[in-house]
């Protein structure tokens, strides 16, 4: 499994341009998979579902699964948050990992700059960033 990943300041453009890149791979036959570290709080589950309803009651993972999906939520609560490394150990077999975000981490790495927003380059001093 190739890793690659793209880092960036927040609004630099990283979602949209892993967005225009995926279709060119998967045509390619790549099978490709993602991982998003998010700074801030999210959800995937909305107020008022059944699964939504059983973690806030406390359950520690909720595994929700269909026909077309699976989507497993696991609270850390107090926990401290993954490394990725782990996290990597978590991902199904693919041609192609894709990582947003983890700027700070060790991997080959696309910087996705806007000058727009202030922010300094992570060029030069992250070794890892292969292009910007």
């Amino acid at each position: 499994m190739k890793i690659f990943g793209f880092a960036g300041w927040s609004g630099s453009g990283k979602t949209t341009l892993i967005e225009q890149v995926i279709p060119r791979f998967v045509l390619a036959g790549l099978k490709v998979s993602l991982i998003k570290h998010a700074h801030h709080r999210f959800d995937v589950d909305h107020p008022g579902k059944d699964s939504y309803r059983h973690r806030h009651a406390g359950c520690s993972e909720v595994l929700v699964t269909s026909k077309l999906r699976w989507a497993l939520m696991h609270e850390l609560r107090d926990e401290r948050e993954p490394t990725l490394e782990e996290m990597l150990k978590l991902v199904a077999p693919c041609d192609l990992l894709l990582i947003e975000g983890y700027k700070r981490e060790s991997f080959d790495k696309l910087e996705v700059y806007r000058s727009t927003l202030g922010e300094a380059l992570l060029f030069p001093q992250d070794p890892h960033i292969v292009a910007i």
